[in-house]
């Protein structure tokens, strides 16, 4: 378990400046492994309200997903604007060291001890604002595309394993203020419920029916790992929306979803996750539309066949997710058009098309 944090979530918090953090950084721009990378320095010297501890993370650097904890790591309300990644548009929630941090206070009291933990901080041998950008990407003698290099392609060298059956890693999730433990508790049923309906005994079925009976009492969404509809080798259906930021958007219903997916339950390469069930049936306006995106494993930019969504307030809440439960990791999951119905007023009619294909993107958003 990670040392007495020295903020908690709810504190503001002020980036330190430029100056400051280059000189916690190792030559290759990095502390403790973790990247701090030049889209982050638009945050310095501004202040932010700590969102969540990082005391943990999911990997999706292998084909094996799991969680990972850090160290003296935080996230703020900041997110990456790919701007130094080849226009990467996934949104990332930033890491943030707490070295690179203090408190944002009037009290003398409170940033006298801010200090005093800053000149306490071990300094790292150095970096310069150049040498950030020259470590953005390497390119190969053999690549024609480079390899981007970031703060999710370097998880595994700026975190060390973490065991899903580790509870010390829960009991820092209540504690930190990241979970409540309403929903910590809630997580503990959900998954002994799934892995017994799992277990092979023949009662799969009706424990799902029975959830989706007895979850809407307390307002709870159905059962959220269902198979899809459509039969093995047969296309699944696209929708051209062409939905725009800033448009309105309902999702569909569970029910209406898995028609549109394989009994693997992707669409054309891109996974209906268990996460993404609490949103169906409300309104949320687009956030931006998918074009592109850096591939976590590969470092490798990926440009996807079919543009995707995704949705403003709309994240992974890692509620579902086997062997990751409560990552705070927040990414914004990735929506088809024909999973989502413009809102718009009784006059409008929609000019969606939609058409089957067999086309997929070798990107998904899978939190489990």
């Amino acid at each position: 378990m990670n040392s007495s944090p020295k903020f908690r979530i709810g504190d503001w918090v002020e980036v330190r400046s430029k100056e400051e953090i280059l000189r916690t950084l190792d030559d290759k721009g990095r502390l403790d492994g973790m990247p701090f990378m030049p889209e982050m320095l638009a945050f310095c010297g501004k202040k932010f309200q700590l969102y969540k501890s990082a005391h943990k993370t999911c990997d999706y650097t292998t084909n094996y997903f799991h969680t990972r904890r850090l160290k003296r790591t935080v996230h703020l309300a900041t997110r990456c604007d790919g701007t130094a990644h080849g226009g990467c548009q996934a949104g990332c929630l930033l890491y943030w060291k707490e070295d690179w941090l203090k408190l944002a206070t009037k009290n003398d009291l409170v940033a006298i001890r801010a200090a005093s933990e800053a000149r306490s901080a071990p300094p790292g041998t150095g970096c310069t604002v150049s040498a950030l950008w020259n470590h953005v990407q390497r390119t190969q003698p053999d690549e024609t595309e480079p390899t981007y290099l970031c703060q999710m392609t370097q998880v595994p060298y700026a975190t060390i394993p973490l065991a899903w059956w580790d509870l010390r890693q829960y009991i820092q999730d209540y504690l930190s203020g990241n979970v409540t433990l309403g929903r910590l508790v809630c997580g503990f049923i959900y998954s002994m419920y799934y892995h017994l309906s799992e277990a092979g005994i023949g009662v799969g079925p009706a424990m799902r029916w029975l959830y989706d009976k007895f979850s809407p009492m307390w307002g709870g969404p159905p059962f959220p790992r269902k198979p899809g509809l459509i039969p093995p080798g047969q296309p699944t259906p696209a929708e051209n929306l062409n939905l725009q930021p800033g448009e309105l958007v309902r999702v569909k219903s569970h029910e209406e979803i898995l028609k549109t997916v394989a009994v693997n339950r992707a669409n054309r390469g891109m996974y209906w996750d268990a996460e993404l069930v609490p949103y169906c049936g409300k309104t949320y306006k687009v956030l931006s539309r998918i074009t592109r995106i850096i591939g976590e494993r590969t470092g490798k930019m990926l440009e996807m066949k079919t543009p995707c969504i995704t949705l403003e307030s709309v994240i992974c809440q890692a509620r579902y997710s086997s062997c990751r439960m409560f990552c705070p990791k927040s990414m914004y999951p990735y929506w088809r058009e024909i999973w989502l119905e413009r809102v718009t007023p009784k006059h409008e009619s929609s000019s969606a098309t939609f058409t089957p294909s067999a086309e997929t993107d070798e990107v998904s958003f899978h939190a489990g």
